[in-house]
């Protein structure tokens, strides 16, 4: 049995496509050279980062027009033998497919953008080299993810994207917000690590092999297929903030503005979602598996819509707005036949959500670091570069035609309701609702930053930011306008995906026309920028918060308590877990041991008493002794 239509195969890299190891080595180069040369690359370091991405972006649009020009769009790179262990192979090589080479062209060049930016925002910082030589090897890291051809491989890249984003988002660790908030996302991707370990653990027990070939061509099937699709999903969930493993992500806003771009926008947090469309195979021999993905993105577009309406800090604004956005991912996904629109989304994400990232950089640059958005108002006069990205990406994220949203969001929301049955109801309402809500709170973000009267601090003389910082936002703002319309042309980028995701098909008959739906959906949106607009735009913004709010804005402040819920079921009862063991070593190893110790030294010292060094006492136990054996010997002779 084969998982997709027609048996999966890859062809030998030759030509231009056989310097594909450049893609990782330009940015791992960089990296190592920050890291090991010390005070001597100071001044030109920031720079050489930046000089790798690009060389690593430049040479991805040479190798995808490359790939382009082939008959069979998949290619492997074979580099080494890594692991050679009886029937346990695992060549380490490159896959360059359509897939892969979609994620190369947004990592690489939304991460040169994001470089770019960064010597203007970091420019001050008496770190900044080492920031950027963490940059580069997340940068490296994540192109492993995308590039290995192996779930072992995939997993090296998955682990150093762990390590990375732990290092940049701790890089001001001076700051114990920052500090905490990088050891949560460190642990919390731990757990979601764990069931992508498992799941290579289950393919090579039942399968013998790990290498993406093996796996899609093996015929896996059944329970098998649903253990390993479930563990590659709660992977997924850890590494793009889904539920219920989302509480890590918010909280990373605590490092460097472009870190927030970084790791929001293009590359980390999508990385679950590429897992899932690589691994389409499995999860179309288990639609009980898909059928969990979809629910966890509709869970999870919800919970982020409802948080990030409750919010005052710019940044976990937009954070909030990234879950509900992968969530939305997530749910198209898991929709058989709808993975290139989750890619769509994807990609278009990528642009509008870096975009606002770099623009509230780029406000926080102006008005000192402040993130609380009631202490804004009025800065579209001050800063109009900023404020006209910012309104681009606005207008994407919630979906106002010809912007990029609005040829990726409404898809998937038909996608969804194209579910006949109950579940497509649901699903489709649930996504329907997510869009008017971001409209709300993104409507929200806009008015009280934007927009109004002047809420600043005393002191605060807000002003444009340097053109090494406005350059990639207006780059990123023209993506943010024009990338949905330019995909979706004749169907460009469902033709493009199909060889690795299968053919991208009508999931059957419309429940909705599109044409009611569009409408539809456009008229939610307007009705949710409309309630923002009232609430916060025909009314003075408080500048503290009141003092009576309803219950649902305490949870969605804390949470909706999904912080509690995890510490509960994970963190104490690891620490329990904890304090017992201490409790059995201290008492019953150590105990045991020293135990022992007191009985052998309490016995040493009674015996050493009858040493008392007198020839009478010697003589009178010799005595003592021959007396014992004459009786001995007696009882022997009578018993006789």
């Amino acid at each position: 049995m084969t998982l997709l239509a027609e048996k999966v195969t890859y062809v030998p890299a030759t030509g231009t496509l056989s310097a594909l190891w450049l893609l990782l080595a330009l940015p791992a180069a960089g990296a190592a050279i920050l890291l090991l040369t010390g005070k001597r690359s100071e001044k030109w370091g920031p720079y050489l980062a930046c000089a790798m991405t690009g060389l690593s972006f430049v040479l991805g649009v040479v190798f995808f027009f490359a790939l382009k020009g082939l008959t069979n769009r998949s290619v492997d790179q074979h580099l080494f033998s890594w692991i050679s262990v009886g029937r346990f192979q695992v060549p380490a090589g490159l896959l360059y497919d359509p897939l892969s080479a979609t994620f190369v062209l947004l990592i690489t060049g939304v991460g040169f953008l994001i470089h770019v930016y960064s010597l203007g925002y970091m420019d001050h910082d008496p770190r900044k080299k080492t920031f950027f030589a963490y940059l580069n090897l997340f940068i490296a890291a994540m192109l492993l993810l995308v590039l290995g051809n192996s779930f072992l491989a995939l997993y090296v890249g998955w682990e150093g994207v762990g390590l990375a984003s732990y290092l940049l988002i701790a890089f001001w660790y001076f700051k114990p917000e920052a500090a905490t908030a990088a050891k949560k996302a460190f642990i919390a991707n731990r757990v979601g690590d764990l069931g992508l370990s498992l799941a290579i653990m289950v393919m090579f027990a039942a399968l013998g092999t790990t290498t993406y070939a093996g796996v899609f061509n093996s015929g896996v099937a059944g329970g098998t297929a649903t253990a390993i699709g479930l563990l590659l999903l709660l992977g997924a969930c850890g590494k793009s903030g889904q539920f219920p493993l989302q509480t890590w992500l918010p909280d990373a806003m605590e490092g460097p503005t472009p870190v927030s771009a970084l790791i929001h926008a293009a590359t980390m947090v999508t990385a679950g979602v590429y897992l899932i469309a690589r691994s389409t195979p499995i999860f179309q021999a288990s639609p009980d598996a898909q059928t969990v993905v979809t629910i966890i993105g509709a869970i999870t577009l919800v919970i982020g819509c409802v948080i990030g309406c409750a919010y005052d800090d710019i940044k976990k604004v937009l954070a909030y707005s990234t879950v509900s956005q992968i969530g939305y991912m997530f749910l198209a996904v898991g929709i058989p036949g709808a993975g290139a629109i989750a890619i769509l989304h994807l990609l278009t994400h990528g642009f509008f959500k870096a975009c606002m990232f770099l623009s509230a950089g780029s406000v926080m640059h102006a008005m000192g670091d402040q993130v609380d958005m009631r202490r804004f108002g009025g800065l579209r006069k001050y800063m109009p570069i900023t404020f006209g990205c910012f309104l681009t990406g606005y207008l994407a994220i919630i979906g106002l035609p010809p912007f990029a949203g609005f040829f990726s969001k409404d898809k998937i929301i038909e996608a969804a309701y194209d579910l006949h049955g109950t579940r497509g109801w649901i699903l489709g309402t649930v996504a329907l609702l997510g869009a008017g809500i971001t409209a709300f709170y993104m409507t929200r973000l806009m008015v009280m930053t934007f927009l109004g009267e002047k809420r600043w601090t005393e002191g605060q003389h807000p002003h444009e930011s340097p053109s090494v910082m406005t350059a990639p936002m207006v780059l990123l703002a023209i993506g943010s306008a024009v990338s949905g319309g330019l995909l979706v042309l004749g169907g460009a980028l469902q033709n493009w995906l199909a060889p690795t995701l299968g053919p991208q098909v009508e999931v059957g008959a419309h429940t909705i026309s599109p044409t009611v739906l569009t409408l539809l959906t456009l008229l939610v949106v307007a009705g949710g920028a409309a309630g923002a607009w009232f609430t916060y735009g025909t009314k003075p913004v408080l500048t503290t918060p009141p003092v009576a709010v309803t219950p649902l804005t305490v949870a969605a402040r804390k949470n909706l308590y999904f912080d509690a819920l995890n510490e509960s079921l994970l963190m104490r009862p690891g620490q329990y877990l904890t304090r017992f063991l201490v409790w059995v070593d201290n008492r019953g190893i150590d105990g045991a041991v020293h135990a022992l110790a007191a009985g052998i030294g309490g016995g040493s010292g009674r015996l050493r008493r009858t040493q008392t060094g007198f020839v009478r006492s010697y003589a009178l136990s010799m005595f003592g002794g021959a007396l014992l054996v004459v009786f001995a010997l007696l009882a022997v002779r009578l018993g006789q």
